[in-house]
């Protein structure tokens, strides 16, 4: 499952899974796994024991540091081999304005890591304290990998029509080792790593006794870092979606479902079929695997089948009892009903789809009836946020969504978002949940389209997810 939910640092609880990354961590050099499961705090038995810990924790400081300095160097070969040789030399014609979409912003990432945080991990091997500061400092500077990883499968696709000819000969050249895609994915490779690296590091410097909650920060930010890359790249994979993906607000989860899709005349099909489904703030959208992708890759592509505008959007939940099962509805202009049954083998999948789409519906409702009757919702707002919200934990309570978690949505009536009740709700009637799943600051939250109402600002957004949230999604 592929929620973008915030890395959680407690025990037990492992490093998101990131389906992407994690296939392309199979070159030389790149052989850290994630640490077993173990509790952080449990204290070691002697004093021999923080000492060998902290001997451990050194060491990984140092694989940290010398694998830095080969991953600067292989960026190198990239800028001052390729990029610098084409520049002199030239392109072919049908590559000319196509060779700044093979690398990216690979220069901007190779001088920074070059100039600047090269130089601060070594000096984290006489001050450790300094590594987590360090990478928290800088989150926002490690968007730029974001960026970089949104423009890579365009790069791949260039690459494979000239991997065999132009590169090559490029290669051969520049008397380099490995290919041109081979190097293009080191960036790929090295922000996974460093959380791996960090986890490594937190779990031996908490055995020997030393304050660790900056670490667990830094952990949490480069745990959500390589997660918002991984989105990134099955984003750029997705083809035929007619609309602009960025102006459908955040992607806040992705999953391979069975759907049973409406047909001619709005009847359900006879089979299920096998779809890759996105939820965004604004859309939910279907898609099917091409299968393998472009040369140098082994990721799968994406092509658009259907969506439906959360303005439109409905929700049915447990179908006939069953947890593994949903439906999505969507009203059409004349007031037709599309509708959409979701399965999947993992009720955890499915009952947090089910939750967060009910969150997503009811924002919604709250909005409109804001606008129905803003200063009684204003008062009813500061009367819950004064007296404290009714009920105890689930759906109505704030946080992140676990895969546990059910929704606490009806089996048998339908939450139709667009169909929403302009009166006030009572509060005990519907729990209201706060989007917990890569929220926005309320200044960047994309404007919705004319015909859809927009998801209103969220407040106690997770600490992480708010900061880089905080980043304008032109910059993509």
């Amino acid at each position: 499952m592929n929620w973008m939910l915030e890395p959680a640092l407690a025990t037990g609880e492992e490093l998101p899974e990131l389906t992407l990354l994690t296939t392309l961590l199979g070159g030389p050099g790149d052989k850290t796994q994630p640490p077993e499961e173990e509790t952080l705090s449990q204290a070691p038995e002697s004093e021999e024991d923080q000492k060998k810990a902290l001997e451990r924790s050194m060491y990984v400081l140092s694989e940290l540091v010398e694998t830095e300095k080969m991953y600067v160097d292989d960026l190198g070969q990239i800028v001052e081999g390729y990029m610098a040789t084409m520049a002199a030399q030239g392109v072919p014609e049908n590559l000319r304005g196509r060779d700044r979409i093979v690398f990216g912003n690979i220069q901007q990432i190779y001088e920074w890591h070059r100039d600047y945080f090269l130089q601060e991990l070594q000096r984290c091997l006489k001050d450790p304290d300094w590594l987590a500061q360090l990478f928290i400092k800088h989150e926002r500077r490690l968007h730029m990998y974001v960026v970089y990883c949104q423009n890579k499968p365009k790069s791949e696709h260039v690459v494979s029509e000239f991997g065999d000819s132009y590169f090559e000969e490029l290669r051969q050249q520049l008397g380099h080792r490995l290919q041109l895609n081979d190097l293009l994915i080191k960036p790929v490779q090295r922000i996974m790593k460093y959380q791996l690296l960090l986890k490594d590091f937190l779990k031996y410097y908490s055995r020997a006794g030393m304050d660790t909650e900056e670490l667990e920060q830094a952990v949490e930010v480069m745990c959500f870092v390589p997660k918002r890359c991984n989105d990134m790249m099955t984003l750029g994979r997705l083809r035929g979606f007619e609309g602009n993906l960025t102006a459908q607000g955040k992607l806040l989860g992705q999953d391979t479902f069975w759907v049973t899709e409406p047909e001619a005349g709005g009847l359900l099909s006879s089979r299920a079929r096998e779809r890759r489904v996105f939820l965004f703030e604004q859309i939910i959208i279907f898609s099917e695997a091409l299968g393998g992708g472009v040369r140098g890759g082994t990721q799968p592509g994406y092509v658009h089948k259907s969506s439906i505008k959360v303005s439109c959007l409905g929700l049915e939940g447990n179908l006939q009892g069953d947890p593994c099962r949903f439906a999505l509805t969507s009203r059409g202009p004349e007031g037709g009903i599309q509708r959409y049954v979701l399965q999947t083998a993992d009720p955890a999948v499915s009952q947090a789809w089910i939750k967060q789409v009910a969150q997503i519906l009811e924002s919604q409702r709250d909005f409109l009836n804001a606008l129905q009757s803003p200063i009684e919702y204003q008062r009813r707002e500061s009367q819950t946020n004064s007296l404290g919200r009714p009920g105890g934990p689930g759906v109505g309570s704030p946080g992140r969504i676990r895969p546990g978690d059910r929704a606490q949505v009806s089996t048998h009536t339908p939450i139709n978002g667009s169909l929403p009740s302009l009166l006030l709700f009572p509060k005990g009637q519907v729990a209201r949940v706060p989007l917990s799943l890569d929220t926005q600051a309320s200044s960047d939250i994309p404007q919705a389209p004319h015909d859809s109402p927009p998801v209103p600002p969220i407040p106690n957004a997770p600490p992480c997810q708010a900061r880089l949230a905080k980043l304008d999604e032109d910059e993509l």
